[in-house]
């Protein structure tokens, strides 16, 4: 069997994605179809006889139109979202136009004069209709050229029909023209669909990030011993690259030539570098922090490591949030709910005898009145208001369901390197240096990338230090850096015992032979967090990739359980299984090896020194090296939740009002475009009051 993906920028509801895969499920030649709705893609498992176009068909019958990607882990993010806030920007500044025309209207204007007002609405009108309106235009032809319905159609049937009712009231003079009714709904959809775009673009960039760490390509080495770049997607197993210090790798393999240190947070997490030989194995995206090495591949593209862990990402992330499956559920009936309400109020009112100009109003109005702005906007502009308290307080939300996730925790699950501790050894005794021999030692450390020359440097830089100047200066891999001094060798080396002192140098210069150590130290407000944490019925566990010894210190100082020596695959099935066993788990980490968990976790958080992968996995970020901002972003999540359940009963509550209403032909479409207005505008105002919810 072969597995093609399509992307499907149609695909808009659950309704969307059960007709995806059923129809293609029930197809022959065709094993299984899996809809993406995050990624708008779809990817079919197929009989290698059927090829692209004739899927491509077979989609296109289905209802959806689809273009094949040509790798799965590529994507055109953005696109959608720049579209629709150009079409948004210009439906927005086109509503405020017709308004301006319209308060003369309404101030009284008449015959000749009020014509004129309601041609000029008209000019700027249709063709922002004809332009704005193209994202639900575009989705409800689809649909209808396959004998399909899906929500587009009834916007699309209400702002047509209000469109063309003032088209013609205005050519026929008159009194009631609906220009500005039409275009302003079209801004209100506009922004609720570009929010849902950003919100899908950024999910999707966790997995962008991560498969950027891998290396666009390698020095491949022929059978004559001459060196030739293959970009990545030309590599094949068995080739043999020339992995130089300082680069990363394109693809899995095996050392056949030389040995180096490797930084190995990828998968590990741990923050020290890693040795490696020949005979042993080496990732796509790991860093080669020594020497050359030769590296034969063994897979290569889509069967990396990297590649897999961005594939378990993709598929955790999908479908988290209740209130998204209640609103695609929702979306199921919404379409023929509102058609069958339409087209009774417009049936009912001929019976009763009203002509077909009433009653055509009467079922634009329903058609307008019933949109669901107030009810769409009832929890995102909770949440955006929200968001911005909490970025004030230091955490950025980037995720809109994740307050709403955030409120649900139960358990929570941190890595250790760099999330309950700062990533960032630091040096525990540098008073054993004495101050002749410091320029010399800040020398040797300023000729090293390692993680502990680097806090040997931090240290002595801060304390004004100046190096002193070193000749025939070397690095060893694994072991060093070697230095001549007015003419004696000195050095800054890994200690012999290295594994039982933990981290640790030895800077020998004549007499002195000192034993430099270092610890990564806890984040502050750490156990104050988890104590919060605590009393909010959270309790905590650490997960993370390191060593067993250094994970038993931190647990042991946090009083908190911990699992050790953890793979990314290792973390996910964790976090999958306390969710089998009615956890909702916030998975609060920061490593390229968090990213699987962070998108499985119920809720995420990364640190603002996480990598770019950890960042864009997570559904927030927190800045600053204090760990509180985890316990306030809950309660403010809390918070949040309660003002989203008063505005859902705002929104019920007025369609429960306002729908009878134009039933009984009582509004106009634009009373029933200012009345959706008026419902959005109460719901964004309750949704003010959370600007101090992190507070």
């Amino acid at each position: 069997m072969k597995a093609t993906v399509f992307a499907v920028p149609g695909m808009r509801c659950a309704g969307c994605i059960a007709k995806l895969e059923n129809g293609l499920s029930g197809t022959s030649g065709i094993a299984a179809a899996r809809a993406n709705f995050s990624a708008k893609r779809v990817t079919v498992t197929h009989d290698p006889a059927l090829d692209e176009p004739s899927l491509k068909a077979i989609i296109a019958d289905i209802g959806f139109d689809a273009e094949p990607l040509p790798n799965d882990l590529v994507e055109d993010a953005g696109a959608e979202s720049r579209m629709l806030v150009r079409a948004m920007a210009v439906a927005g500044f086109a509503a405020m136009n017709i308004m301006l025309l319209s308060v003369s209207v309404w101030s009284g204007a008449e015959g000749a004069t009020r014509d004129m007002f309601h041609w000029l609405s008209a000019l700027i009108a249709i063709p922002t209709i004809a332009y704005s309106g193209r994202p639900f235009f575009a989705s409800a032809l689809a649909a209808l050229r396959r004998g399909r319905t899906n929500m587009d159609v009834p916007i699309t049937i209400g702002v047509l029909l209000a469109a063309g009712l003032s088209l013609f009231e205005t050519a026929i003079s008159g009194p009631h023209a609906y220009f500005d009714g039409v275009v302003m709904l079209l801004f209100f959809l506009l922004t609720g669909r570009w929010l849902d775009s950003v919100m899908r673009d950024r999910a999707r960039g966790g997995v962008t990030q991560l498969l950027r760490q891998t290396a666009r390509g390698a020095y491949v080495i022929l059978e004559d011993g001459r060196q030739r770049w293959h970009a990545a997607q030309a590599l094949a197993p068995g080739m043999r690259m020339h992995v130089a210090a300082g680069e990363r790798l394109a693809a899995d393999g095996v050392i056949d030539e030389g040995a180096s240190e490797f930084d190995l947070s990828l998968l590990t997490g741990e923050s020290a570098p890693q040795k490696r030989g020949p005979g042993d194995a080496v990732l796509a995206g790991t860093l080669n922090l020594g020497a050359p090495v030769v590296v034969r591949a063994t897979a290569v593209g889509a069967d990396t490591a990297i590649a897999d862990i961005a594939r378990l990402m993709e598929t955790a992330g999908q479908s988290r949030s209740r209130y998204v499956r209640v609103a695609d559920r929702a979306a199921r009936w919404y379409a023929p709910a509102v058609h069958t309400l339409a087209a009774l109020s417009f049936a009912g009112w001929m019976l009763a005898g009203a002509g077909w100009h009433h009653s055509l109003i009467i079922a634009v109005a329903v058609l307008i009145i019933t949109c669901p702005c107030a009810l769409g906007l009832a929890v995102p502009a909770a949440q955006i208001v929200a968001a911005g308290a909490l970025m004030r307080r230091g955490v950025l939300v980037k995720d809109g369901s994740a307050l709403e996730r955030l409120s649900e925790v139960s358990s929570a699950a941190f890595d250790k390197t760099g999330t309950l501790t700062l990533g960032r050894p630091t040096l525990v005794n540098p008073d054993a240096v004495r101050a002749a021999d410091a320029p010399v030692l800040l020398a040797l450390a300023s000729a090293s990338r390692h993680p502990l020359a680097e806090a040997i440097r931090r240290h002595f830089d801060a304390a004004g230090v100046a190096p002193a100047l070193l000749a025939d200066v070397t690095e060893t891999p694994g072991e060093g850096v070697r230095a001549r001094y007015r003419g004696h060798q000195v050095r800054l080396v890994r200690p012999e015992a290295s594994r039982d002192t933990g981290m640790a140098s030895r800077f020998v210069a004549g007499d002195t032979d000192v034993l430099l150590r270092f610890e990564d130290a806890l984040r502050p407000d750490a156990r104050a967090t988890l104590q919060q944490l605590d009393a909010l019925g959270i309790g905590a566990t650490i997960l993370s990739g390191d060593r067993t010894e250094a994970v038993a210190e931190t647990a042991a100082a946090l009083g908190i359980e911990a699992v050790a020596a953890l793979t990314p695959a290792g973390k996910l099935g964790l976090i999958r299984a306390m969710a089998e066993d009615g956890e909702r788990v916030l998975m609060v980490g920061d490593g390229l090896n968090d990213g699987p968990a962070l998108a499985a976790g119920h809720v995420s958080m990364a640190p603002g020194s996480a990598s770019d992968v950890g960042q864009n996995a997570a559904d927030a970020v927190f800045l600053g090296d204090s760990l509180s901002p985890v316990a306030a972003a809950v309660l403010a999540a809390r918070r949040t939740m309660a003002v989203v359940r008063q505005n859902f009963a705002l929104a019920i509550g007025y369609n429960v009002i306002a729908v009878p209403l134009a039933v009984m032909g009582y509004v106009t479409p634009l009373i029933a475009a200012l009345a959706m207005s008026g419902s959005s505008v109460i719901v964004i105002a309750n949704a003010l009051r959370l600007r101090n919810a992190a507070e």
